[in-house]
């Protein structure tokens, strides 16, 4: 019975079940697995589901995989590779990633990834934090378009309360481990964004593209 579920590589269970349970198949976190490892989860997760997201990987993992599936892609900034075998169903709703300063853009990029796989239209509008906030007051239009929006800020995590302020839009926000040492690496934003005062904000882990997009995208759909 519990092979219908998952298929069991000794080293990992792959989890066929994921998508007709969540709604996307399960996702290969990349960072401190090997490339082979990798490479034979995503041989399941490919037969079973015919989609593909790996996330925290690199080239040496990505050149692997490009043996069984050639098709598959690889962005380097969000280090993320990724394959579909036909193109996901388009969400109506487009979902507006903001990021606060060019630091910030790996992060954003993998929560840029992750949604146009799940199917959304996506925008993007990078740096334009509080330092200069009169870069987003120029684009308030594309905020109000955005079904769903996601802020992306290290330092001290100010924007995702400004945009909030902004919009009647749910706002993820997604705290990044970009600053100086008093941000602690992330938790200075963390605790920012946690504590902001506009209603309409929800906040993910330090630097949790993936998780924003995921989130970002249920509730496109």
């Amino acid at each position: 019975m519990k092979s219908k579920f998952y298929h069991d590589l000794g080293f990992a269970k792959v989890d066929c079940h994921r998508a007709s349970r969540c709604g996307f198949p399960e996702v290969i976190f990349g960072q401190s697995k090997t490339p082979e490892q990798i490479v034979k989860i995503a041989q399941k997760i490919i037969a079973h589901d015919g989609i593909l997201l790996v996330t925290r990987t690199d080239k040496r993992a990505f050149l692997k995989l490009k043996k069984i599936c050639p098709k598959a892609k690889f962005d380097e900034k969000a280090r993320a590779i990724y394959f579909t075998k036909k193109a996901p169903a388009v969400k109506k709703g487009t979902v507006l990633v903001i990021t606060a300063g060019t630091g910030d853009l790996p992060v954003a990029e993998e929560a840029r990834i992750t949604l146009g796989i799940m199917g959304n239209k996506v925008e993007t509008l990078y740096d334009v934090g509080v330092a200069g906030v009169h870069r987003l007051f120029d684009r308030k239009d594309t905020l109000k378009e955005a079904n769903v929006i996601i802020v992306i800020a290290g330092m001290e995590g100010a924007l995702a309360s400004v945009v909030s302020g902004l919009v009647s839009r749910p706002v993820i926000a997604v705290p990044t481990s970009v600053g100086y040492g008093a941000s602690f690496s992330g938790l200075a934003p963390l605790l920012t964004m946690m504590n902001s005062c506009s209603p309409g904000v929800a906040v993910v882990n330090i630097d949790n593209g993936f998780g924003a997009g995921y989130l970002a995208s249920m509730i496109n759909g």
